[in-house]
């Protein structure tokens, strides 16, 4: 049964990642920029994200050497940002049908399931990065089992667990609605600010505070080996491989903490019932520019990987170049022979 929707409730701009309206929603805001230029970009994130996600996961999966630690929790990084490109062209069709939602009720809700798949899920795969950095450098001698392959792919199967519990009231409260001007996907969940607040606690500040704590003791780890330069060879291994993950933490957090902080401030907005018309649609504006902004991270973390990760680097090079020489071995093989039975004919005795 499909429910109906007045028309003062209809959010001034939509996005995936809105889980509430604003009070002042009536307001009415439909700059054509939003429809055509909007459905364009998420569409170049979404092709970017899937071709170069599936690169790192190919360089990961098909590499003769196993994964190190780091290395499973960057995979599963990747997989959740392929997740999220993956999904992208059906909100990009959205936006170009004016958040007119084009298809049935299922895909209103797997589609922002997915897409919340990737927030929750990335979040705390960087947190466990994190984790394995500092205890690489800080405690290189203990904890030895906490840094084990079995384990990590233990750890990346709780965190997938999690990431699915936080998604199933998207599941189950996403839903199309109708009114007379258009067809929303909207997520209708009842104590919206309460959710709102929990979701801002478990996403944004438990997994920021430990991302920043642990940042901090491996900045200060790698500040004292350099003072004291004397680095061995398995030292200088972990500061290449933390100079990468350091690098994609920034970028997360670059990309994701203006998305959470907007998101703060609206849900403050929503609870004391302030501000007027043309501020409510500046507050949906930045919300929408943020978000997108915010997946644009699933294209930067494979760059990343490209530019400053030296082992990644190391092993794509070997990874194809070891494919090209297997893909024409018999070719290599007959030109070497007809070479040399052309050099056999050409020297002939006087």
């Amino acid at each position: 049964q499909v429910k109906q929707l007045s028309p003062v409730t209809l959010d001034v701009v939509s996005s995936p990642l809105s889980n509430e309206t604003t009070n002042n929603s009536s307001c009415q805001y439909n700059d054509p920029i939003i429809f055509t230029v909007l459905p364009v970009y998420v569409m170049v994130i979404s092709v970017l994200g899937i071709i170069m996600n599936v690169f790192v996961l190919l360089v990961f999966w098909l590499h003769k050497k196993a994964c190190t630690v780091a290395e499973i929790y960057l995979c599963n990084l990747a997989a959740a940002d392929l997740l999220l490109a993956a999904f992208l062209p059906f909100w990009a069709k959205n936006i170009a049908n004016q958040y007119n939602w084009p298809f049935n009720d299922h895909l209103c809700k797997v589609v922002n399931a997915a897409i919340f798949m990737n927030v929750h899920s990335s979040i705390y795969f960087l947190v466990m990065i994190s984790i394995d950095r500092y205890l690489a450098l800080v405690h290189p001698l203990s904890h030895q089992s906490l840094r084990r392959p079995r384990t990590a792919k233990l750890v990346c199967f709780v965190v997938w667990s999690l990431a699915l519990v936080l998604t199933c009231p998207m599941i189950i409260y996403r839903e199309v609605l109708h009114s007379p001007q258009k067809t929303i996907c909207v997520f209708n969940i009842p104590h919206s600010l309460l959710y709102n607040g929990i979701m801002i606690i478990l996403n944004f500040i438990i997994p920021t505070g430990f991302i920043l704590y642990f940042t901090v003791k491996i900045l200060k780890a790698l500040g004292n080996r350099l003072s004291t330069k004397m680095i061995s060879n398995s030292q200088a291994q972990e500061q290449k491989a933390t100079t990468l993950v350091l690098s994609v933490l920034l970028a997360f957090l670059i990309c994701w903490v203006p998305y959470h902080v907007i998101k703060i401030i609206t849900m403050f907005v929503n609870l004391y019932e302030v501000g007027g018309c043309q501020f409510v649609i500046n507050l949906s504006i930045c919300r929408n520019i943020f978000t997108y902004f915010a997946f644009f991270n699933s294209v930067l973390n494979p760059i990343l990987y490209v530019i400053v990760g030296k082992k990644f680097q190391k092993k794509a090079k070997e990874l194809f170049t070891l494919r090209c020489d297997n893909k024409y071995p018999v070719t290599f093989s007959l030109i070497s022979q007809r070479q040399s039975r052309s050099d056999t004919t050409r020297v002939t005795p006087d």
